[in-house]
This record gives C-alpha cells, structure tokens and sequence, in this order.
C-alpha cells in the first residue's frame, strides 16, 4: 500500500479568482494536511509544475515516490527538490547518501537523484518535511544547509509591527538550483506582518507555508491583484499557492514564521514589481 498522496490544482486566472467566495478560494489555494503521521501528501499544482509536500516519518522511512502528473518512473527523473525539517531531527537517504537534518535545516537534491526515503531519528519526536520541487534541466549537486549557514538579512522595525529576519536557503550566489528559491522569515514577537508593502512578480510563481503559529492563533493572507483582494484564514502549518499576478502578504493574531519557495523564469530573488500600499484595494 502507498504511503504517497496526492492531488492536483489548475491554474486560476485573476477575473476568475475576483468572483471566488471563501470556499472556492480554499479549494484553490490554501494547502491543509500537510504533515500527517505515516504519509507524504503532495499537491501538484499548474503554477510553474510546482509541487507543494509533506512528509511526517514516525515509525518506518517514507520513501519519495513519483506520482502520475509528473509521467516519470522517479519522482526527481525530471524534476529538483528542496527539503526543509520543520520537525524533529530526520534522516533523509539519497542517492546512496544519508542527511542528517535538525530543526529548520535544508536539503537540495537535484534531478536524477534516486532511492529518496525520508526518516525521523527519534519517534516520539518526528521530523516534519516540507518539500517543494519544480521541473529541472540539468543535474545539480546536493547541498545540505544547515539553519546557521543561510544568508540572513535583518528588516523591519517592531514601529511598523514587521522586524523579522530574513533566512535565505536558496540564492544565486549559494547553492545552485535550475529554478527554485527558498528561504524562511521569522517575524519578531510584536510583529505580525509580512511582505507589506506588497508586491507581485509575474514570472514566476510563490507559496508560503505558516508554521510557529499557537493552534489558536490565525493569518489572515492576503492575495488577488493589488486592486482587487481578497483574503485566506491560515491556522499553523498550513500552506497557501500565489500565481505569479497575485500579492502574497498577510498579517497575524501573533507573529510566526514562513517558508517562501518560488519557481519560474529566474531566480533573481529582488527581481519583483513593487506595489504602493495607497494602491491596494
């Protein structure tokens, strides 16, 4: 019996986005069920062929298995991915090669890598793996970055409700990818907001995953064209889709954190098209 899940998003244009009750854009673009103990759940989504995951090893190694819309008999034949340990310490073997990755470490595997299977060291503590991977087109090598060797840049000002810390993974001048660009934020406690000023980027696209939220505490998301937007309820770990025409920011009942990943035509990470926040509607 699989341990692999999946399922499939289309691509939403923003006039039909616009007319979208709350339901509708649930369906769409917020991601639930990400970390289920036993499983990996996968959405395959029509933004960039981007794939949004979630493995929770606990008692036996999960392997990382292809599934139908990618066409291929190996998940990464085709395709690179980006793994970040939000859990307990995990193992992930790849390749003939075992990582060890604590709490908020990365793992980049690239295409071609084979015999993927993801583990958790201890149990009662599993690892909790959020995977992201886009289509490839050329074979790179694995990079483990652990949390302390990413690139941080400090921004914000508790003034403004928004010091945070940067965390970038992923970045032209670190380990290279063919499209993918991850990193994590961490928002100062008295901070909540995030990526306001907003801001779209039409090549390529964007998801978010909250996560160190308290169960009782909330996002609210906030997407749609800057003229005409609309609003996703997010609880903790839990994921949301942004097309490459929609803003992507939100503010929270308490501050969080965030893993951004994007796919596309670059991987220039300032390559952006600012929007004012008088224009925002």
């Amino acid at each position: 019996m699989t341990t692999t899940q999946f399922e499939t998003r289309w691509a939403i244009d923003p006039d039909a986005a616009a007319l979208m009750g709350t339901d509708e854009l649930r369906d769409n673009f917020h991601i639930s069920g990400l970390f289920t103990p036993g499983e990996v759940n996968l959405t395959y989504t029509h933004y960039d062929r981007m794939i949004v995951g979630g493995a929770m090893p606990v008692d036996a190694p999960l392997p990382l298995e292809a599934i139908k819309p990618t066409g291929t008999k190996g998940f990464l034949d085709r395709r690179e991915v980006v793994i970040v340990n939000i859990g307990g310490e995990a193992k992930i073997s790849a390749g003939g090669t075992d990582y060890v990755l604590g709490t908020r470490d990365m793992l980049y595997l690239g295409m071609g890598t084979a015999g993927v299977s993801f583990a958790s060291v201890d149990a009662a503590k599993p690892a909790k793996l959020y995977l992201l991977s886009a289509p490839a087109h050329a074979a790179l090598p694995a990079r483990h970055i652990r949390i302390g060797d990413a690139r941080r840049i400090d921004l914000g000002a508790q003034a403004t409700s928004n010091e945070r810390s940067i965390f970038q993974f992923i970045h032209p001048e670190g380990a290279k990818t063919c499209q993918l660009v991850v990193g994590m934020t961490q928002l100062a406690p008295g901070s909540v907001w995030n990526t306001m000023p907003a801001h779209i980027h039409d090549r390529r696209m964007e998801a978010y995953l909250y996560f160190d939220l308290p169960e009782t505490a909330r996002v609210i998301h906030l997407m749609g064209e800057p003229d005409e937007t609309r609003h996703i309820v997010m609880a903790n770990e839990e994921a949301v889709l942004s097309p490459g025409w929609s803003i992507h920011s939100g503010a929270g009942t308490s501050n969080y954190a965030f893993i951004w990943a994007m796919a596309g035509d670059n991987v220039d990470y300032t390559d952006v098209d600012p929007v004012r926040l008088e224009d925002i509607r």
